[in-house]
Order: C-alpha cells, then sequence, then structure tokens
C-alpha cells in the first residue's frame, strides 16, 4: 500500500495499517533539521504522506530590506516573520474593486514546478494548496481594520470582493484539476482567535460561507477532497464546514479544542489534520512529554480520519530534541516501512 492509499483510506475513515503524518515547520525550525540530518530533502527524509504540488503563490519580488510584493500587487515586510510577514501595502484604499486587476489565475508561475514535486514524491498523496485564499486574501488587499468596517459600512463592496476572490481561485483549480494528476486541494483561510472567530459566526455565515461552498463544489464535483485549514477557536463551524463539503480540517489546536473528543465525534464525518501542541507542549514540555502526546494522537488515529502532525508549522523555539521526539515516535509505528 502506497502513502497515497494511506491517506485515502482515512479520508474514508477505513482503518489504516499505521497513521499517516505531514509535517510543517518555519525556516528556522527547518534549519535546525537540515543541519542535524545533513540533508535540505526533509519530505522525504522524514517520509511526509502528503505533497503540496504547486505554488499558488507565486513569486515574490524582493524589493529589499525584507520587503517582498506577491502577484497581487500587496506588499509585505519580512524583516521580524521570515516565514509570512506583514503587509504594509494593501492594494485597495478605497471600498471598490475599479481600476484593480486580478494576476492571471493560470499563469505558469502557479503550475511549472508541478511535474518535478510529483516525480520527487510518486508514491504520495497530491494536494494543491491555496494559501490566503478567501477572507485572508481580501484583507491583504483591503487592510484588516478596512475590511472589518466593510463589513458593516460596505457589505455591498464585501460580497463583490469576496466573490472575485473565489471566481479567481475556482479558475486555479479549475486548471490545477484539468492539467495535473491532483488528489486533492487545500484552502488556507484563517478565521478563528485563540477564543471564538474573527468576525463572529453572524458575518461568517453572510459573508464567507456562501463562496466557500461554491469553491468547494468546485472540487467535489471533479472528485477530489477538499483540506481546509483555520487556525484559531473554529469548531463551531464543523458541522457547517461539513455540510459545505469539507473532508479534511488543519490545524486542529489542542489549545483551543478538544482534540480527544473532536476525532471520534466526526468520525465518518470530517477527518483532522494536526493535533500536537506547538503552543504549550513542542515548546515547553519535555521529550517525555512530547512522545506521549505522540503516541496518544496515534491511538485516537487508528480508526482513520486523522493525519498525524503538529497543530501549526513548528517554530523555532521548539528545541531540537523535542522535534526528534515527534518524528522518531511517529516512524516507529508498527506497520510503516520506510
Amino acid at each position: 500500500m502506497t502513502k497515497r492509499d494511506v491517506v485515502r483510506r482515512i479520508l474514508a475513515h477505513q482503518p489504516p495499517p499505521y497513521v499517516p503524518w505531514a509535517f510543517g515547520f518555519t525556516l528556522e525550525a527547518k534549519l535546525k533539521l537540515e543541519q542535524h540530518y545533513h540533508s535540505t530533502d526533509l519530505d522525504r527524509l522524514l517520509h511526509s504522506h502528503l505533497v503540496w504540488a504547486g505554488n499558488p503563490a507565486g513569486s515574490f519580488v524582493d524589493l529589499g530590506r525584507d520587503h517582498f510584493r506577491d502577484p497581487f500587487g500587496v506588499v509585505w515586510d519580512r524583516s521580524v516573520d521570515k516565514d509570512i510577514g506583514q503587509v504594509v501595502d494593501p492594494q485597495l484604499s478605497s471600498p471598490s474593486l475599479a481600476g484593480y486587476k486580478f494576476p492571471d489565475p493560470t499563469a505558469g508561475i502557479f503550475f511549472d514546478e508541478i511535474p518535478a514535486m510529483l516525480a520527487h514524491q510518486p508514491d504520495c498523496y497530491r494536494v494543491f494548496p491555496i494559501g490566503f485564499s478567501l477572507y485572508e486574501r481580501a484583507w491583504t488587499l483591503r487592510g484588516m481594520e478596512n475590511l472589518m468596517m466593510d463589513f458593516i459600512e460596505n457589505p455591498g463592496f464585501v460580497r463583490e470582493l469576496l466573490h472575485a476572490i473565489a471566481d479567481y481561485n475556482i479558475t486555479q483549480v479549475r486548471h490545477a484539476l484539468t492539467h495535473y494528476d491532483i488528489d486533492g486541494v487545500y484552502f488556507g483561510d484563517d478565521w478563528g482567535q485563540q477564543h471564538g472567530l474573527q468576525m463572529g459566526p453572524d458575518l461568517w455565515h453572510e459573508f464567507i460561507e456562501p463562496e466557500l461552498v461554491r469553491m468547494y463544489a468546485t472540487v467535489r464535483s471533479a472528485g477530489k477532497h477538499v483540506f481546509i485549514h483555520s487556525c484559531g477557536d473554529v469548531d463551531e463551524l464543523f458541522d457547517s464546514l461539513v455540510a459545505d463539503g469539507v473532508n479534511c480540517f488543519n490545524p486542529f489546536q489542542p489549545e483551543v479544542m478538544d482534540v480527544a473528543a473532536l476525532i471520534p465525534r466526526y468520525h465518518g464525518r470530517l477527518a483532522f489534520h494536526g493535533g500536537l501542541s506547538t503552543q504549550r507542549t513542542l515548546p515547553y514540555g519535555t521529550t517525555a512529554d512530547v512522545r506521549a502526546e505522540t503516541r496518544r494522537l496515534i491511538e485516537l488515529g487508528r480508526n482513520g480520519g486523522y493525519i498525524l502532525a503538529p497543530a501549526h508549522a513548528v517554530e523555532g523555539d521548539v528545541p531540537l530534541e523535542n522535534m526528534l521526539a515527534f518524528i522518531d515516535e511517529t516512524l516507529a509505528q508498527p506497520g510503516f516501512k520506510a
């Protein structure tokens, strides 16, 4: 059974031969592991079961002094956060799309790397990722405070903006699914805070959900799986997300969700990816704590519906020995052969 087959089993909520995994690391954490293993090919070295096939973020133009412009024209300051950064130049100074032009969603910069990515990890489950897929793309273009005010003061503009972003993503998804052997599409879009939704449930259901339904339907109608990512306390949305077409939810944060209760509660309806604490256990726990939590999550995933991972990309403050602890426990699972 290939890694691709194992992931398909867990998405069908069938018991797998072992619990699959896919880890993420920030640049600082990744460097620690690369130095330890004397290799930059961590995905293959750690036997990731997902291959992220595509580059929908496109190429960022280096403007100097840790400032970068993305394909949507937004400028990011990465002087502190080297992985994502902070928006310093939104493109929509007023609540209007007049004069703004989206990039070409089918441009080669988004897709040219896919064949090499698939060839590099041919036995993995293939995911086409779209980060900043709706709400996040809206606030990067408009500015967070402006968009929050627009929900109340300019609702027509917000609907127009979100609809245009969803149309863009749908075109990109259709292109990926038509031209490449992709198994699922991953939509990244943070809605949560440590407690509750950033915009509240009423606004989420009114503005965000209708566009999600359109995007997810594009994937499901092609017979593929929908993966989503949203940080924060968003489990109040799980029933709606299942109805909207989601197959797998990430990052599954134990600091704001009852991981042990949610996996069995949604078995057969929603799979999860994540769950290993990046706010408490990984940075502050002992190696014994990390090993125990990893084993507990593996046990919870025995019946399917779960992909093991830290609850977010592992940060640079996590000790190397703690990273090695969850990696070793994962790869030591009975049934897995490297």
